[in-house]
């Protein structure tokens, strides 16, 4: 049994992946480029991949493949419904990173509310010695608690952000699906956005999601609003949000994540980290080290559960 991960570095060095347990050869390469596929993976039984396309033109030519053991949650890069008619085994990584992606939420929104990283630079630049005293006031500092938290996307990571929100005084509001009419302990989504203090993103990335956030949503949106995605990027559209933050519409927003990763020398989000009002991080809102090595221990579980005959975490096409 041959096994090829195809972009080992998408795990810190420190994440222990576990030997298998049964006889295997595991190759691993730190990264890989789509049209590096065919090449190192010819002969693998088993691919582990995270963020490396595989479409149907590279999975066509890899003969012996019978399982694709994603190290994410997130399937958009690969092709699940030739892996489907193939009969090749895709298995994900399930409700593993709610802590840490719900306290990296979090603290994306103490950051901009208390203007953290403002202050920071304003520092940087020599204020503080310029104001003379022992502290100066340009920027408004407010507390998280008793302001309303609009969550998009009730699964475990939103559900785990609204606990921490709820334990500081935050009243949690979870949004319904655009253009639906809203369920039991739902709002309606308009509704939804205009209650928002801060809104927060815990939805996958789909036909249904993609723009869901666009010049329309920051309309309705109150002025101090918060804008918090540590989802996917393409949820927000990325120029209407610099056009948010630059025309103060909204009061803030941070990112974890963009379109393309990394993001373009043009990207509108590149753009945006000139203004004090903006925090990017680099898609680490799950890779706590704790979390992290969770994902890689039930990773080597799926591959072991498909080995043993009961593939288990299965994704099958829509």
């Amino acid at each position: 049994m041959k096994i090829v991960f195809l972009d080992r570095a998408t795990l810190a060095e420190q994440i222990n992946l576990r030997t298998a347990n049964f006889p295997h050869q595991w190759l691993n390469f730190e990264t890989s480029l789509e049209q590096q596929v065919v090449a190192r993976a010819q002969d693998a039984d088993i691919i582990v991949v995270n963020k490396v396309p595989l479409q149907a033109a590279s999975l066509a030519q890899l003969p012996k493949l019978k399982m694709i053991a994603v190290a994410a949650t997130g399937t958009n890069n690969v092709d699940l419904n030739y892996a489907q008619q193939k009969g090749i085994v895709v298995s994900n990584i399930r409700d593993y990173a709610a802590q840490s992606v719900a306290e990296h939420s979090i603290a994306l929104m103490f950051n901009l509310r208390r203007n953290i990283m403002a202050y920071h630079h304003a520092i940087q630049r020599g204020r503080w010695q310029q104001a003379q005293q022992f502290c100066f006031f340009d920027f408004a500092i407010d507390n998280l608690a008793g302001q309303t938290l609009t969550l998009i996307g009730g699964g475990n990571l939103g559900q785990a952000t609204a606990k921490l929100a709820q334990q500081l005084g935050m009243q949690v509001v979870f949004a319904e699906r655009k253009l639906r009419s809203p369920r039991p302990g739902k709002v309606a989504f308009e509704e939804a956005l205009a209650m928002a203090d801060v809104l927060s993103i815990h939805c996958p990335l789909n036909s249904e999601t993609e723009g869901l956030i666009k010049q329309p949503e920051f309309a309705v949106m109150k002025p101090n609003a918060l804008v918090i995605n540590t989802a996917r990027g393409g949820i927000v559209d990325e120029q209407a949000l610099l056009n948010a933050l630059q025309s103060k519409q909204i009061a803030g927003a941070a990112s974890d994540v963009s379109v393309l990763e990394p993001p373009a020398d043009n990207s509108p989000l590149k753009e945006a980290l000139k203004l004090d009002n903006f925090i990017l991080t680099p898609h680490v809102a799950w890779a706590s080290t704790q979390n992290m090595q969770q994902l890689a221990d039930q990773l080597i579980d799926n591959i072991e559960a498909f080995v043993a005959g009961d593939p288990r975490n299965q994704v099958f096409a829509n």
